[in-house]
């Protein structure tokens, strides 16, 4: 699985829980579950992603502005997120900041594999994409494993 082929499928557990967490208006236990999980796959998810990913991205002129892009709305994100926390979860408040959160990483997939995918693909060899693909999973695993552990904070 390749650095594209690793970053899709965490792409599409993202949008799955995306869509579960829309349809579970009403139900608070379920929609409380359900954004622990997108939580916990997305913080995985951008710092295995920077590390894996965007780094590399930097060391090319062609690909440096949408890796820094790629990361800012990482780091939207993530203040996105913490205003969450910061609301009584299941007020309007706080289903209107979900709300916005879903749009921008949507947005965000969207953009990262419609644009910086193809740009990237320019850059980096098979035998590179192999190999980060592999660090990605290695990465993305370990991070999952220590925020679903408690082991600390891994966003960023």
């Amino acid at each position: 699985m390749d650095i594209f082929e690793a970053l899709i499928a965490s792409h599409e557990v993202q949008r799955g829980l995306a869509r579960q967490l829309l349809a579970s208006v009403g139900e608070p236990k379920e929609r409380e579950r359900i954004f622990g999980e997108l939580r916990t796959e997305m913080a995985a998810h951008e710092t295995a992603e920077e590390r894996a990913f965007y780094v590399p991205l930097f060391e090319h002129d062609e690909t440096v502005d949408a890796a820094r892009h790629g990361v800012s709305e990482h780091h939207e994100m993530d203040e996105m997120t913490e205003c969450l926390d910061k609301r009584d979860e299941g007020s309007a408040e706080w289903l209107e900041e979900m709300g916005k959160l879903l749009h921008k990483l949507q947005h965000h997939l969207d953009e990262e594999e419609e644009k910086f995918f193809p740009e990237a693909k320019k850059v980096l060899g098979k035998d590179q994409q192999e190999a980060l693909g592999a660090l990605y999973r290695e990465e993305h695993d370990r991070l999952q494993a220590a925020q679903e552990s408690g082991d600390g904070k891994v966003m960023g």
